[in-house]
């Protein structure tokens, strides 16, 4: 990693625990709506789905609208649990207020971000909702690391498609060959950076290592990296 100015983050799933905090996020609406579901079949339905439907967003064969729909409608239908349009809409709204609430961050988060920033420029590039990702980072206290934030709705364009990290790039102003991106997913955030002449780094909590990539499996290994 030499001569690396800038270190790009992934936000979701990379710095901020989306799991944890969206299943905190459903435990509070499916209460709050009175949905008689337990939190954990709940759960092990719709993390899934969410998945794939989120797929199917990056690649624009459906519609932020359809994705918050239809995540939730057919997870009712794998219950078996009878729901209106409305109540669906409603818990769609409610999951987008919510989400913020709770704001755990990976382990050595904090401290990793406070080493990388005394030696480079940080940043953000992600996928997420413009309206739910600015409130996580200032809720989870690490918007000020960050000097720009690029998100798919004011780029136009999803990760892994080129013109998000060409416009990040830019209004950093910075070049691929000196920045470096920091991700979990591998077809979105690490090929697609490649694919620019961007350094990587995948963050796979889960694996120890990756064949042909730069793998880290917590963020302290970042201390030991840069």
């Amino acid at each position: 990693m030499t001569n690396i100015t800038d270190i790009f983050f992934d936000l979701d799933h990379t710095l901020w625990d989306f799991e944890r905090n969206s299943a905190l996020a459903f435990e509070k609406i499916l209460l709050k709506n009175e949905v008689d579901l337990n939190i954990t079949d709940f759960l092990k339905i719709y993390v899934p789905l969410n998945e794939s439907y989120w797929k199917l967003y990056r690649e624009d064969k459906i519609t932020k609208e359809d994705l918050r729909f239809k995540r939730i409608s057919e997870t009712f239908e794998a219950l078996n649990y009878k729901s209106s349009t409305q109540l669906i809409e409603k818990l769609a709204d409610d999951y987008i207020l919510h989400l913020p609430d709770n704001n755990h961050l990976f382990e050595d988060a904090i401290s990793t971000l406070d080493y990388l920033a005394e030696k480079y420029r940080l940043h953000i590039i992600t996928n997420g909702f413009e309206e739910v990702q600015h409130l996580k980072m200032k809720n989870a206290q690490i918007d000020h690391y960050f000097e720009t934030v690029t998100t798919s709705e004011n780029a136009g364009v999803k990760k892994p498609h080129p013109i998000i990290f060409e416009k990040a790039l830019k209004k950093a102003n910075t070049e691929n060959v000196k920045s470096v991106m920091i991700g979990d997913n591998l077809e979105a955030d690490i090929e697609g950076a490649e694919k620019i002449g961007m350094k990587t780094i995948y963050f796979t909590p889960n694996y120890l290592e990756h064949s042909s990539r730069t793998a880290i499996n917590t963020l302290k290994k970042l201390t030991t990296i840069f």
